[in-house]
């Protein structure tokens, strides 16, 4: 028996007709996720924050790609075992097959946004699964083997061709991403393209800009495939300790005018030095009217929000109501949100790290209490209310420089206090005042430059911040578990 024919092959050849017949009918059933995906997303739920948090240190913007591949290889394996048991123990086989199907309904069942249609996929799935496994496992006992490898053969050219064309259709017959970047492209805000204002960016080689584009803004969310939500669908509810329930719709927060913000966010999985924050202009509805409409009941101190995939967020009040510029945000850097950074509708908070503010694709609000709830992150291990420490980063020069002056600049940050200086010492000596750009507001970073008369042979230089409430920032080295990294960010350069 060639490896080609081995059982195990025809197990995860089996497999794969399988899984096809899922996404297809995903695709038919308008699912926001197949069983596939969804097992992916309950994997990373069950994941602690830790674990998750070093997968991603690594891995960085690969983490979705990668938790897919994964579980597709495990669904795989699981297969492949499927299929040498099949071919010894029929029951056995039946009973690894079920198995398979009863994980794929476990994850589908832990989905908020699939029902009864997603169990009915997985059960799909697993009868082609066992159907194509008994046609590939039977053989005529006057066949030769060559008759045989040539009909294996062609029954996986038949299966191969066929899944792909089946995943295919899935994909073109379904809620396609195509359809809601349609309806993103016509929509007609009431915004408009805001230019950099004068003196916010040094425009440094390799610095990188103060405002950051579109397509280099960081995304971290636990969403492997993103929620595709059409804006005339989108639908917020307001309910708990409110003395109105309020349900909004995508116009009606159209209708009651935008209002810009220069914010920046940042990720509590930001690393001293590291680059999960971006700068920009959102455009949206002050979230403290909404609530204010709403009416907050005496006791309530938190609002959990909710993504249309199940994500949750606990967000102080307090931040919501002291008249920060806290948005319910429909546009970024003048143009509605790119979908993977949460079209049609996210909530942008200054001052907290994303994790405890950011709901991206928002489609519930909780007024409730912190002692009532936890949310996802919090459930695995980091803190409650998240508000961002100050930090500055080295960000030119890298590499190496020849003596004389060199520029070293980048970029601090200190959302609701403010930056009143920088200062950069070279191999623990003296600290040395930087120059500090334009602070447009106190919800931004901020740029800093200081001239370096540079000598030859291998150098340290390390960066510190002091926030305009006099708090310099501190030197003790702490892990981003479990609310945000600390530490001065140095770098080691050659001067030649």
């Amino acid at each position: 028996m060639t490896m080609r024919e081995s059982p195990a092959v025809k197990g995860v050849l089996a497999t794969v007709a399988g899984l096809a017949v899922t996404e297809l009918l995903s695709g038919v059933l308008a699912l926001r996720v197949s069983p596939v995906v969804a097992l992916g997303e309950t994997v990373i739920e069950l994941t602690p924050g830790p674990i998750a948090h070093a997968i991603i240190s690594v891995v960085q913007h690969l983490d979705k790609p990668l938790a897919i591949a994964c579980v597709i290889a495990v669904v795989l394996g699981l297969g492949a075992g499927a299929g040498r048991l099949w071919s010894t123990n029929r029951a056995a086989g039946l009973a690894a097959i079920v198995i398979l199907v009863g994980l794929g309904m476990a994850a589908v069942a832990t989905r908020p946004d699939l029902g009864v249609s997603a169990m009915v996929v997985c059960v799909a799935g697993g009868v082609v699964t066992m159907a194509v496994l008994d046609g590939l496992s039977w053989e005529r006992p006057e066949r030769t083997r060559d008759e045989s490898r040539r009909r294996f053969l062609r029954n996986t050219g038949l299966i191969v061709v066929g899944s792909a064309i089946a995943v295919t259709v899935g994909r073109v017959v379904g809620h396609s991403r195509a359809v809601v970047e349609q309806a993103r492209s016509a929509l007609k805000l009431p915004i408009r393209k805001v230019v950099t204002p004068a003196g916010v960016d040094l425009d440094l080689p390799d610095l990188p800009p103060w405002l950051t584009p579109n397509d280099d803004f960081y995304r971290i969310d636990t969403a492997l495939t993103v929620p595709l939500i059409d804006p005339a669908q989108w639908q917020l509810r307001i309910h708990g300790m409110v003395d109105r329930e309020l349900t909004l719709t995508y116009q009606d927060l159209i209708d009651r005018g935008l209002e810009d913000a220069w914010v920046t966010i940042a990720c509590v999985s930001n690393e001293v030095g590291g680059d999960l924050i971006g700068n920009t202009v959102w455009s949206g509805v002050p979230i403290g009217s909404i609530l204010a409409e709403a009416g907050i009941q005496a006791g309530a101190d938190a609002l959990k929000s909710t993504s249309e995939d199940g994500w949750t967020c606990g967000t102080p009040l307090e931040t919501l109501t002291d008249g920060r510029n806290a948005l319910l945000a429909v546009a970024m850097d003048g143009e509605p949100l790119p979908i993977e950074h949460g079209f049609p509708v996210r909530q942008v908070v200054p001052g907290l790290y994303g994790y405890v503010s950011a709901t991206k694709w928002v489609t519930d609000w909780e007024i409730t209490r912190f002692e009532d709830f936890t949310a996802y992150w919090t459930d695995r291990g980091w803190g409650v209310k998240g508000p961002i420490k100050t930090q500055s980063r080295i960000d030119v020069p890298r590499g190496g420089a020849e003596a004389g002056t060199v520029k070293v600049a980048g970029t601090t940050w200190a959302q609701q206090r403010g930056i009143e200086a920088v200062e950069v010492r070279v191999d623990e000596g003296s600290w040395h005042r930087a120059t500090l750009a334009k602070a447009l507001n106190v919800d931004t970073w901020v740029q800093w430059v200081w001239e370096w008369d540079a000598k030859p042979g291998e150098h340290v230089l390390e960066v510190r911040a002091t926030d305009s409430t006099g708090k310099p920032q501190t030197a003790e080295r702490a892990d981003v578990v479990p609310d945000g990294a600390t530490g001065y960010d140095s770098l080691r350069i050659t001067i030649g």
